[in-house]
């Protein structure tokens, strides 16, 4: 008998089945039309807690609550949602998981890059039942947007300021008018209740494609933020990191709190520019050394240590990782390391592992 291949990575409303059938079950707060949980409801499968008949309900995103329910407010509104922040804020994990809850279906997305054409965000042409039929509602192809606002679900647009100003645009009227125009039919679509449109976008790409003024108007802004302090940033790591070592099947220890605290310890400072204790200045790198990069650098050492070591994750495991996400320009960034080494690692009596392993690849 062969095996099924098991998914990799499910998508939110399949892999928390459970906790949002719970939620719905004891939900008994008002929805807003085409809304499959309450507000409230949403906030707590978003931030974790209990439903009233006692399920837990774990956290997927570990952040202001404040800045949560504003988000939940918006989409229940008329204006949609632009999800700002750094690269690595969880931007994309957040508008996945508010999908979910919402409309029950995260996969209406579209995927912003500098080659994203018109017809991802209104319609495109089946050309054969084009020929063979002339235009017909048959022969469209239709777009994220569009079977969002068919459905009244939501629609999710990652990375919009990477997307061409001109197709950018093409939201102003999805999103004021609420119906999208189709002049081949001489017709339209217009939105059922519960439509709406998340977007992400990243502080680093202002500039890139700059949204119109008409069509920054039609978002509420909500930015994400890093972690505030180093505890809460590792609580984030810890949780992630264990999530996926369950999923990849890593046969090995996955509590390493000291390994992470000592990787985020690092990450904070390189992108502070100065030393936890305040007492030493120091350079900072290229990149954004954001969270996501410190759960990529745990993740890897967590396979290092279980398919080359005995499974417990060491600085050994680790050093590779922290090499590849501080040195992005191998000139200036490798100066800036070398110089976090030997300034600050290697001051630090218990951190002598970590300063042997790292010095060994630099």
């Amino acid at each position: 008998m062969t095996d099924v291949p098991s998914i990799l990575r499910a998508h939110a409303e399949v892999q928390h089945a459970e906790e949002l059938a719970a939620l719905a079950r004891s939900d008994g707060r008002p929805r807003p039309p085409n809304w499959r949980l309450s507000p409230w409801a949403v906030a707590t499968y978003v931030l974790g807690g209990e439903t009233p008949d006692g399920t837990p309900i774990t956290p997927k995103y570990l952040g202001s609550r404040r800045l949560v329910e504003v988000a939940i407010a918006t989409l229940a509104t008329d204006r949609a949602l632009l999800l700002l922040g750094v690269p690595g804020t969880a931007k994309t994990w957040l508008s996945e998981h508010l999908a979910a809850a919402i409309s029950g279906d995260s996969t209406q997305l579209v995927q912003g890059t500098s080659g994203t054409a018109e017809e991802a965000i209104r319609y495109g042409w089946n050309y054969a039942r084009l020929l063979a039929e002339g235009p017909s509602r048959g022969a469209m192809v239709a777009s994220p947007v569009l079977r969002a606002m068919e459905s009244g679900g939501i629609a999710r647009v990652e990375e919009l300021t990477r997307i061409p100003s001109d197709v950018q645009d093409a939201l102003i009227t999805v999103l004021s008018e609420k119906a999208l125009p189709i002049p081949e039919l001489d017709d339209e679509v217009q939105a059922l209740a519960g439509f709406n449109v998340i977007a992400t976008a990243n502080d680093r790409d202002r500039g890139v494609n700059e949204l119109s003024a008409a069509l920054k108007r039609r978002f509420n802004v909500v930015v994400l933020p890093l972690p505030e302090d180093a505890d809460s940033e590792v609580e984030i790591v810890r949780l992630r990191v264990s999530q996926l070592g369950e999923t990849l099947r890593l046969p090995a220890e996955l509590e390493a709190v000291d390994e992470i605290r000592r990787v985020v310890t690092v990450f904070r400072e390189l992108r502070d520019g100065v030393t936890a204790d305040g007492r030493t200045k120091i350079k900072s790198p290229s990149g954004t050394l954001s969270t996501a990069e410190a759960i990529s650098v745990m993740t890897s050492g967590i396979a290092l240590a279980a398919h080359f070591g005995d499974g417990v994750v060491r600085a050994s495991d680790i050093a590779a990782g922290l090499h590849g996400a501080v040195v992005k320009d191998p000139v200036a960034d490798r100066l800036v390391w070398q110089e976090y080494l030997e300034a600050v690692v290697r001051e630090r009596k218990p951190w002598s592992d970590l300063y042997r392993a790292c010095r060994e690849l630099v």
